[in-house]
């Protein structure tokens, strides 16, 4: 059995996730454009950006010491949570490298942390693509990993394309004084995700291993235009017509997986 980590006093490391998440549509027409940002701005308006931040806590078995929540106009909602926990034993803690629980089997904690969302949604004013962009960001003390509330974050939006960072930032001492700068293994971010979800997106990593810093971008592969055209059926527009708005869909997605433009 591996011998654990002694430590002198609190673990002080700092472990951050950022998670974006990107939902692409075609809205042709203004009313269309309109619509789809209204749908969005209801589906993740204040309250149920709240609830899904809420189910994390419960995930982590944290408790919410203070809520903070707006919507803006004309459209977009922010939440920020402080929460806390009871100080964890080397035990409690699960820092293995495999994916975290869904919300029907939770057995995660946390020490002490903060967990915020911002959305944006937007529309290009002249070829009908709009994109729904939701940012959360889950910062801890102590223990745990973060990345284990990934599986529930991503299962809880409709994303085309998700960007993951994750930085351990600090260093906590061990009882002979030296100081430690990580105190679990990770090779991958990938390596916190489920199977199906590994499977359903094209994944590539860029990892800065010396300095604690991992980055994991996700693009969905399957591609239904039905899932993306919002207001009409795919089924019903001319052939030139689908093929031109899938090309421009499928521009838009890979614009943001890349993080450049595409000629």
């Amino acid at each position: 059995m591996e011998t654990k980590l002694q430590l002198h006093g609190f673990n002080n490391l700092t472990k951050s996730l950022s998670f974006n998440i990107y939902d692409i549509c075609y809205a042709q027409t203004e009313e269309q454009r309109e619509a789809y940002i209204d749908y969005i701005d209801e589906m993740y308006n204040a309250e149920r950006l709240t609830q899904i931040l809420s189910d994390v806590v419960k995930i982590i078995g944290a408790n919410i010491l203070n809520i903070a929540r707006q919507d803006y106009e004309p459209h977009g909602a922010s939440v920020t949570m402080l929460i806390a926990e009871h100080e964890l034993t080397d035990s409690e803690a699960n820092n293995e490298e495999s994916p975290g629980p869904l919300p029907d089997t939770i057995v995660a904690h946390l020490d002490k942390s903060h967990v915020t969302v911002h959305t944006y949604p937007e529309s290009h004013p002249h070829d009908g693509v709009s994109t729904f962009r939701a940012d959360i960001d889950v910062s801890t003390c102590g223990l745990i990993s973060p990345l284990k509330v990934l599986n529930y974050l991503i299962h809880s939006f409709d994303s085309d394309v998700v960007t993951v960072d994750y930085r351990v930032r600090g260093f906590t001492r061990d009882v002979d004084g030296t100081k430690h700068y990580i105190d679990h293994d990770i090779n991958s971010i990938q390596n916190y995700l489920t199977e199906d979800t590994q499977n359903a997106y094209q994944m590539i990593d860029v990892n800065v291993y010396q300095e604690n810093l991992f980055h994991t971008k996700m693009m969905l592969k399957e591609f239904n235009l039905d899932n993306y055209v919002f207001g009409v059926n795919a089924g019903e527009l001319d052939p030139a017509e689908a093929q031109s708005i899938e090309d421009r869909l499928r521009r838009e997605m890979l614009e943001i997986f890349y993080s450049r433009n595409v000629e």
